[in-house]
């Protein structure tokens, strides 16, 4: 004791070291706090900051400990950096207030104008400022909602929280992973002109190869990743019009049956390379969308699936009368299921039975019977394994005859060749039974696309002068008015061997069956 009242000096800094080292003001409440408070933040942020570097290095050097010392810098870099963070935070809020006074639009109109952008684009707009993030997240924004990507990026979280932002103003939904090479547009205002090149590339990549690829990179999308549709009380569901689902891995029949029970106002569903069965899918469609004007299902295991009944296809037509367009590709449909899709549906004005199997073209002959098949503008019947030549040539008859008023277009290009009338595996690879001149003078807006591997349209060497100088004036006419001819070379890969195979296996008479 003594020796500390002989050193006055030491006693006092050390004293003082130790309260500005350990004698701290405890955290108070927002709202508790005093004027003395701000009068004390604000001096010091009024204090020149060589003053402030100068002091707080001559306290740490008053320290007596080092562990006094670590405990002053650390105190001071804390405190540093919430006073950084409420810096930036402070700046954040005021360029926010910044944006919302000098944008020319108002709030309302924001969200209307991020309301048209895609997902991807509503994101970004959200993390620019906080006046676009507190527009972005309006519900309307997420109104039309794109996830379908080329490779995997959502899961099913990400699914999840975009439909909950939409809520009850959800319209549209697309989701999984997109083809690597993009189909052509399904019946789009362009005329459907397809090429064998396009056929090739967009098959270069097989059903199997998709499925095992995605398997292994992406297993991101579970079956449960539309559960959130009959969330809210099926609020997301209940309005939804539009729902394209593509190559999502896990999707089963029962997922998207409990999804389709969610959305009773739909209009328009495509599914493409799903493990769900056409079957199960249209009762589905039938019992719970009866509103539905457009449906696209492409199968995931082209040429097996043959689960399609009668009592399925009759429910499907009498519950879903307004289907204007409709595309089932690459299932087994054969001629009277195919009829009665064709025909029962009064309104269909678009059909795509590409790369089905076991229908010959039978069907064909009786659909215009008793104002069947009036509406239809586009029929694509293109690579049907077993559709017949004889058929197709009495079709078009019928066309000549002044049935199909409407039909614009009628693709009938296959690869393997049209099958020859009785046997099957005899294939032509020629068009020239189609009287063209004759259908150009009837129907100049006509497009015919009958493209082969082994041939053209019609063999150059037959054409007569009269005949070159009519396809000269058709292709001088729009775009939609054509007839499109094909010289390609034999470059398709052969593979009805194996259906031929299958059908074995499975029993089935090719072109027998009648159930008229």
């Amino acid at each position: 004791m003594e020796k500390n009242h002989n050193n006055p000096h030491l006693s006092s800094s050390s004293s003082t070291a130790k309260r500005l080292c350990h004698v701290t003001k405890p955290p108070q409440p927002s709202d508790q706090m005093d004027d003395d408070d701000e009068v004390l933040l604000t001096d010091f942020l009024d204090r020149n900051e060589a003053v402030i570097e100068t002091v707080f290095d001559r306290i740490v050097r008053r320290c007596d400990t080092d562990y006094d010392r670590n405990e002053l810098i650390t105190r001071a870099l804390k405190l540093g950096a919430c006073l950084l963070e409420a810096g930036n935070r402070s700046a954040r809020r005021c360029s926010s207030d910044h944006n919302g006074v000098v944008w020319p639009l108002s709030p309302d109109l924001t969200i209307k104008v991020f309301s048209l952008l895609d997902t991807q684009s509503v994101c970004y707009v959200a993390a620019t400022c906080s006046f676009f993030h507190s527009c972005a997240m309006d519900p309307l924004c997420f109104a039309d909602i794109d996830l379908a990507t080329l490779v995997p990026k959502v899961n099913n979280a990400v699914v999840s929280t975009m439909i909950n932002r939409a809520g009850g103003y959800l319209r549209s939904l697309k989701l999984g992973i997109l083809p690597s090479i993009p189909a052509p547009p399904f019946f789009s205002s362009e005329p459907l002109v397809y090429s064998i090149r396009n056929a090739n590339d967009a098959s270069s990549i097989s059903w199997n190869e998709k499925r095992s690829r995605q398997g292994k990179d992406s297993s991101i999308l579970t079956r449960s990743c539309l559960s959130s549709l009959s969330g809210n009380g099926g609020a997301p569901g209940a309005h939804l019009r539009r729902l394209h689902l593509f190559n999502i891995e896990r999707m089963d029949n029962t997922a998207l049956s409990a999804a389709l029970s969610a959305c009773p106002s739909l209009l328009d569903l495509e599914i493409v390379g799903l493990h769900v069965e056409l079957r199960h899918t249209l009762e589905s469609i039938s019992g719970n969308c009866p509103l539905i004007e457009r449906l696209v299902f492409e199968s995931s295991k082209t040429g097996r699936d043959d689960g399609l009944k009668y009592p399925t296809c009759n429910e499907f037509v009498l519950n879903c009368p307004n289907i204007t367009t409709l595309a089932l590709k690459g299932f087994k449909l054969h001629d009277y299921k195919a009829r009665m899709l064709v025909k029962g549906l009064r309104k269909l004005k678009h059909i795509d039975l590409s790369t089905s199997y076991s229908f010959t073209g039978a069907f064909l002959k009786s659909v215009g019977a008793n104002g069947g098949g009036d509406h239809l503008e586009v029929m694509i019947l293109r690579d049907c394994m077993h559709l017949k030549e004889i058929e197709v040539e009495r079709f078009m008859v019928a066309v000549l005859a002044g049935e199909f008023k409407l039909l614009r277009h009628l693709d009938i290009s296959n690869r393997e060749g049209l099958a020859c009338e009785g046997d099957w595996s005899n294939r032509c690879y020629s068009a020239s039974f189609i009287p063209i001149k004759q259908l150009l003078e009837q129907r100049p807006d006509f497009c015919l696309v009958a493209e082969f591997p082994k041939g053209s349209y019609i063999e150059m060497e037959q054409m007569t002068a009269s005949d070159m100088s009519l396809l000269s004036q058709s292709s001088s006419h729009t775009s939609d008015q054509s007839v499109f001819m094909s010289t390609s070379d034999g470059s398709y890969n052969s593979d009805y061997g194996s259906v031929n195979e299958d059908s074995r296996e499975n029993g089935y008479v090719m072109y027998e069956e009648n159930s008229d």
